[in-house]
């Protein structure tokens, strides 16, 4: 055996320490697919925390919705003949504020059960908003004496109504409202309240509106008015803000944020008056992530998510991701004193230290999920470096040499994690670090004859 050792050829070398770097990547790939299967588990996780709690939430309204006459026609063949028929039809017309004032004050928390959290949050709404014909109201083909202005519906419109809270308060005029559940009669999801809009055509409704609700994830608005200022206060420190608007310039510290939307109705696309055939039910609002792909139908959106500041899975992910540069730099260096410095590094021991290197990949996810990912990284490349150390010592021979190893693994543990906090840089810097180490090896290995036989046979 030992002769055959002494006969391998440089080139058989880097054969065998490429041969089993490429095994290493199914557990490596194992790996990946265990963090992928423990963040399902998670997203479960949360669904159980969040339960009854309420889900991710998404508001539109008010809007005022009044029942009138309209004259169908219709062309019937009867023995024979077209036979034209008219027939008076109930539908009905909506109308969107000119203006909405909406202040929303969320108040976050952190619920946790065993080792998974999710955040949920309390949120306060108070607004005010004003309702008004517009001057070329008959261009939608209504008439206003046939608008039931008596029989109009005020409608809000929430997501998830199961987070609503007691006693939500609506006045229209300076009068209360009784409130009823659903969006009015065309069905959907939130609360109405029927409405006398008599004095509509000659003057202003004015509406001012409370209502709690609780959800967690993320909170989004659909406006409609003509002209739309929502204003939110939070103490999350760690917002995003999605959807189809954004804020202006939003301040976010350590100690919340506070965003300001103005959005008018020309940036909706869409006119302040619509109408429908009675019944017809309504939209339900939804948050961005569940709204059809395609955008058909699909109502823009101010939306605003409270992420967690590290998503632990995800950062394990990528650094999975770069597995292949720890097992290539350190067989590289293996090498490099096999072929270079004369120590013979046999195939069990680039697999040991190899799948040393992978297990750090899997104590990073275990100790992530309990002490978090920062302290979890730097526990599990302490101990991987000091084992890949120890043991590199007794197959080099010599601790000098290990330390080289050791300085190796701790310079590519602290790379990893500038590349992960640097994600907008990390393919420049990696790229880098790759062409550094190829410009090493290659003027490491410039006088190397990789066909040649070892000194031993040579010496035979």
């Amino acid at each position: 055996m030992d002769g055959f050792r002494g006969e391998r050829t440089p080139g058989f070398k880097l054969l065998l320490a490429i041969g089993v770097a490429f095994l290493l990547t199914i557990p490596l790939f194992s790996i990946y697919l265990l963090a992928y299967d423990r963040q399902s588990q998670m997203r479960e996780a949360t669904e159980s925390i969040t339960a009854g709690w309420g889900g991710a939430q998404a508001m539109n309204g008010p809007v005022l919705v009044i029942p009138y006459r309209a004259t169908a026609t219709e062309t019937v063949v009867e023995n024979g003949q077209s036979v034209t028929r008219t027939n008076q039809v109930m539908r009905e017309l909506t109308l969107a504020p000119e203006a909405v004032e909406m202040t929303t004050d969320v108040s976050p928390k952190v619920r946790k059960r065993s080792i998974y959290d999710a955040v949920v949050y309390d949120a306060r709404v108070s607004g005010k908003a004003r309702f008004a014909f517009p001057p070329d109201l008959a261009r939608s083909g209504v008439d206003p004496g046939q608008m039931d202005l008596g029989r109009a519906e005020l409608r809000f419109g929430l997501s998830d109504p199961r987070g609503l809270g007691a006693n939500p308060q609506v006045s229209a005029a300076g009068k209360p409202l009784r409130l009823q559940p659903g969006a009015g009669s065309g069905g959907g999801r939130g609360f109405f309240a029927w409405v006398d809009a008599t004095a509509l055509p000659t003057q202003p409704l004015g509406v001012e509106f409370a209502y709690d609700f609780r959800g967690n994830g993320s909170l989004s608005l659909a406006p409609q008015a003509g002209d739309t200022r929502w204003t939110v206060h939070s103490s999350w420190p760690s917002p995003s803000f999605t959807g189809d608007f954004l804020p202006e310039h939003p301040p976010v510290t350590d100690k919340g944020f506070d965003a300001t939307y103005r959005i008018g109705n020309l940036a909706l696309g869409r006119s302040l008056v619509s109408t429908a055939d009675a019944g017809a039910a309504a939209p339900a609002p939804q948050p961005s992530p569940q709204r059809d792909p395609s955008g058909a139908d699909a109502a823009p959106t101010a939306q605003i998510d409270l992420i967690q500041p590290v998503d632990l899975y995800s950062e394990v992910n990528r650094a999975v991701k770069y597995g292949f540069l720890f097992i290539g730099f350190t067989f590289l260096a293996l090498l490099m004193f096999d072929v270079i410095g004369g120590v013979r590094v046999s195939a069990v021991e680039y697999l040991l230290m190899g799948a040393a290197l992978v297990l750090f990949f899997v104590l990073l996810l275990a100790l992530a999920e309990v002490i978090g990912f920062l302290f979890a990284y730097l526990l599990a490349s302490a101990a991987i470096a000091g084992l890949n150390t120890a043991y590199s010592a007794a197959v080099l021979g010599s601790w000098r040499r290990a330390g080289f190893i050791c300085g190796l693994l701790i310079g590519l543990y602290a790379v990893l994690y500038i590349l992960l906090s640097l994600e907008a840089f990390s393919l420049l810097i990696g790229s880098l670090l790759l062409f550094a180490a190829l410009a090493g090896v290659m003027y490491a290995t410039r006088r190397i004859d990789w066909g040649a036989r070892g000194e031993a046979a040579a010496e035979a």
